[in-house]
């Protein structure tokens, strides 16, 4: 998958009798962009490209978030959402970025930095990434059914309770991942550290162990630039 490529499918997303800088049509082709990619990476035909085009890919749904959230409060059209049938089936999606990130996809985060003294807490990249999908694909059913108003506020609405703060998260983590590998700094790998456990600062100390950049870049086919 080039950046090429991904810029090509974006541009095919909205239909050609929609104006193309509706916000709605700008936000749904972001959002389905996202899906699509992310959909296509978790295949790992190419493992030596999953990080940087995850970090390409999360860095601009959350452009389309930051968007959403600029945005005043949207109101839906119907005062019950309108019940678009059963959400799509993320298993595999998540099965397939847990493989391809497997020595990777544990990290650690702040859930909220401004709760005073809180924890930090563990998460998984497809974890969270896979959620977020779900989230996405939810309100495409939405807008792919003509429910415009309600697609934009479900994202918005769930921009802020659930998939904003989760991919922000993620996004910081693949960022400081592909930080170590370049520049060849050393590792802190969560080892053994499972998602189920609210971790303090001795205890993430404890868990971790070091790893050296280029142990992680090997199998994921990145190099550090010298």
């Amino acid at each position: 998958m080039s950046e090429t490529q991904t810029g090509a499918n974006h541009g095919m997303l909205h239909a050609a009798d929609q104006d193309p800088d509706d916000f709605a049509v700008q936000i749904s082709d972001q959002i389905e962009s996202f899906v699509v990619a992310v959909t296509e990476i978790a295949k790992g035909d190419d493992p030596g490209s999953a990080l940087p085009f995850l970090l390409l890919e999360v860095s601009q749904l959350m452009f389309a978030g930051g968007r959403l959230g600029f945005h005043q409060d949207i109101v839906p059209d119907e005062r019950f959402e309108t019940d678009p049938g059963p959400d799509p089936d993320v298993e595999t999606l998540r099965e397939g970025l847990a493989r391809l990130l497997e020595q990777v996809d544990v990290y650690s985060e702040v859930f909220d930095p401004y709760e005073p003294r809180k924890a930090r807490v563990a998460a998984r990249i497809s974890d969270d990434l896979a959620d977020a999908v779900a989230d996405l694909r939810h309100g495409l059913v939405h807008y792919h059914a003509g429910r415009t108003t309600e697609a934009l506020w479900w994202w918005q609405f769930s921009y802020f309770s659930n998939w904003g703060s989760t991919v922000s998260a993620v996004l910081r983590a693949l960022q400081s991942l592909l930080t170590h590998i370049r520049l060849g700094q050393p590792l802190d790998e969560l080892d053994g550290l499972d998602t189920d456990q609210d971790l303090g600062e001795d205890t993430l100390a404890e868990e971790a162990g070091q790893v050296m950049a280029e142990e992680i870049a090997g199998p994921l086919g990145l190099r550090p630039v010298k």
